[in-house]
């Protein structure tokens, strides 16, 4: 089991009940918020905007305050609503269903408003099962392991216009897109205050300036929608439509993207519409039968995680599950989602044994109904929100994850690049002395490097479970360990593909991550993690400034081989291109701690070229071998072109090379 979640609850104002106790009215039937037009798209599965209709809604009705509640529970043979403003009778408000076939329940609570706690209180004709839910469309719940959801609007005055019209440029594919990856609740702690972490508002004073200062374009949040167990960093996801108040309350968590946006940087939240946990006030069993899941273990349980999966095939899950990727580009101005899991959901064997699982309608292993629900999910996305991104988590090989709709693929804007991150990892964590026999371990992404919109990704999964933190992957000394990851991210940044990079990474965290403590920012006192830090802000900045690093990330015109084959040296040589010729950079990785003297490469085109960036630099911890002053290419032929430069190579190094303007 995890610790216990050291976060403090944020009571706002707002939640405060007036001293004089509300006392609900008799609950009125026969007021909707559902149209004709609603019951169609609905039974269709096509109701994409089911959070305007369904949950509890605060409305007048005949100019009386109250709350609206509306759930599906199609199996249901009584619903109420219970809650701490009719002293949780389970009797006294019962919903009435709806004439039509849709499943809803819904009922008008007079005098029952913001701050009110509740419940679905579902008796199922099936063998009379009794539960107690919280509503799947809550805006805002109680902190865990309170389990009751929270009557709450969603009112807040945005300052972010400016940003909103822009994001089409700063989320376009050949755009720089440097995310920062972290996990809330461990990125700072306050260690004076019972090792708590910071609100939503409190992360506004530290995170945005610290973002802005590194130089990332984007943040992404490990899954912040509501989930009650802190050891499943938010992958266990109950409230689908409800920010965890672990750190405050809505209107907290649009502040913080607010601010953020204000300030010029993107926010990307993990979604995770793959699996959802057993608690039973959450989504599973949830109107006495399957309702989300599949009735069918094989199908709808995963052994991995302990948990459901769900149903894609019914329109419940099509429409709450759209909806509410919907709901956070809507109502919280998100700039993109990552899909968690995608692998899990396009395999019916996935993580299954011979017999554990049943084949598709035409004996394949492919869950036709999840990739449905994907690219019906993606198509919607763009067609609403075009200026966003999706990105998905998808381990395998499946063709066209990031390609459109309309030619068969998934219709992913990006797609992580697992492939190179696992050959990467295990070419850096060789001793340089064996790594010419691994040089294929380099090369061979390019092999498929444009099949996909890929994003290059060193995420929380490679520094948690044992793996060590990305710094005590290196080999070597402490000196060659801080070398081989700034020569790591510096290979990353000039391989084609957006970047991403986990929080600690930037400081060379010497622990793996741990979601109870804070990054270890008091690293930043020494030297060799201070100039790293250092490093990752100037690769960032020229990743920004060079349009050659970003442009034709995903086509073959914006990356050509000057060299792949010095395997015996462990050089790799490579022009990154960018729309006019004079965009162009040279990068040159030497990934063994011998300097390379006199070291000649074929150069486009004669001039001098200069050194942009050396991750060997004195600044960055390095050793300081440099080529000052730039080098001239000489007219002589080497490596099919006509030019040729002389370059000194640093030790565990990376250049970066351009040629000089008017020189």
């Amino acid at each position: 089991m995890a610790k216990k979640s050291q976060t403090r609850t944020i009571e706002p104002k707002q939640n405060a009940k007036p001293e004089k106790k509300r006392v609900p009215g008799d609950i009125i039937h026969g007021v909707s918020r559902m149209t004709e037009q609603d019951v169609y798209l609905f039974n269709e599965g096509s109701h994409f905007r089911l959070y305007e209709k369904l949950g509890a809604h605060q409305m007048e009705v005949d100019g009386t305050a109250g709350t609206h509640f509306a759930v599906m529970a199609p199996n249901a043979k009584h619903v109420t609503v219970m809650g701490d403003f009719n002293g949780w009778n389970k009797a006294s408000h019962p919903l009435a269903s709806r004439w039509d076939d849709s499943g809803i329940w819904e009922g008008f609570i007079p005098h029952v408003g913001k701050g009110d706690l509740y419940k679905f209180f579902i008796h199922s004709h099936h063998d009379d099962y009794c539960v107690d839910k919280r509503d799947p469309f809550a805006n805002y719940c109680e902190v865990p392991p309170n389990t009751s959801s929270i009557i709450w609007d969603l009112d807040y005055q945005w300052q972010d216009a400016q940003w909103m019209k822009k994001r089409k440029e700063y989320n376009a594919l050949n755009a720089p897109l440097a995310v920062y990856e972290i996990h809330f609740g461990s990125w700072r702690r306050k260690v004076e205050e019972d090792n708590r972490s910071l609100t939503y508002r409190e992360m506004v004073d530290h995170l945005v300036g610290y973002i802005r200062e590194m130089g990332f374009t984007h943040v992404e949040f490990l899954p912040l929608m509501a989930f009650p167990f802190e050891g499943s960093w938010g992958y266990q996801t109950v409230g689908y439509f409800a920010p965890t108040s672990r750190y405050g309350t809505p209107q907290d968590f649009m502040y913080l993207v607010d601010q953020l946006h204000q300030n010029e940087i993107g926010v990307i939240l993990d979604w995770v519409p793959s699996h959802f946990p057993s608690d039973e006030h959450g989504l599973c069993y949830f109107d006495g039968t399957h309702l989300f899941e599949h009735a069918d273990d094989r199908q709808g349980y995963h052994p991995d995680w302990k948990s459901y999966i769900y149903n894609y095939g019914r329109r419940e899950v099509m429409n709450f599950l759209i909806s509410s990727a919907l709901f956070w580009l809507d109502k919280y101005h998100i700039d993109g989602l990552r899909v968690d899991g995608v692998a899990s959901m396009l395999y019916l064997d996935y993580s299954r044994n011979e017999g554990e699982w049943i084949p598709n309608e035409h004996g394949g292993r492919e869950n036709l109904e999840a990739i449905n629900m994907l690219q019906r999910l993606n198509a919607v996305v763009y067609q609403e929100y075009p200026d966003v991104q999706m990105m998905a988590e998808e381990s395998t090989a499946w063709p066209g994850v990031s390609r459109p709709t309309y030619t068969g693929g998934l219709g992913f804007g990006m797609k992580w690049n697992m492939g190179w991150m696992h050959d990467t990892l295990s070419y850096f964590q060789k001793d340089p002395v064996y790594r010419k026999h691994h040089h294929n371990e380099l090369t061979f992404s390019m092999v498929y490097a444009f099949t996909e919109n890929f994003m290059l990704s060193l995420s929380h999964d490679e520094v948690v479970h044992g793996k060590g933190s990305l710094l005590n992957k290196m080999p070597g000394d402490e000196w060659q360990r801080f070398a081989n990851l700034r020569l790591l991210y510096g290979y990353m940044y000039a391989h084609p593909g957006k970047k991403l990079l986990f929080m600690g990474a930037e400081i060379g965290q010497g622990n793996e991550w741990n979601h109870d403590s804070s990054i270890e920012w008091h690293l930043l006192q020494y030297d060799c993690h201070r100039t790293l830090q250092q490093w990752v802000k100037d690769l960032n900045a020229v990743y920004r400034h060079e349009a050659a690093l970003s442009y034709d990330d995903f086509s073959p015109e914006g990356m050509e081989w000057i060299d792949h084959n010095d395997w015996q040296n462990s050089i790799l040589t490579f022009m990154r291109k960018g729309p006019r010729e004079e965009d162009a950079l040279i990068v040159v990785c030497n990934f063994t701690p011998i300097v390379r003297e006199n070291y000649h490469i074929g150069a486009p085109s004669g001039g001098i070229w200069e050194e942009v960036l050396n991750s060997d630099a004195g600044e960055y911890g390095g050793s300081g071998v440099r080529n000052p002053g730039g080098i001239e290419a000489n007219p002589i032929c080497c490596h099919g072109r006509y030019h040729t430069l002389n370059l000194t190579l640093p030790p565990l190094g990376v250049l970066f090379l351009k040629k000089a303007a008017g020189r």
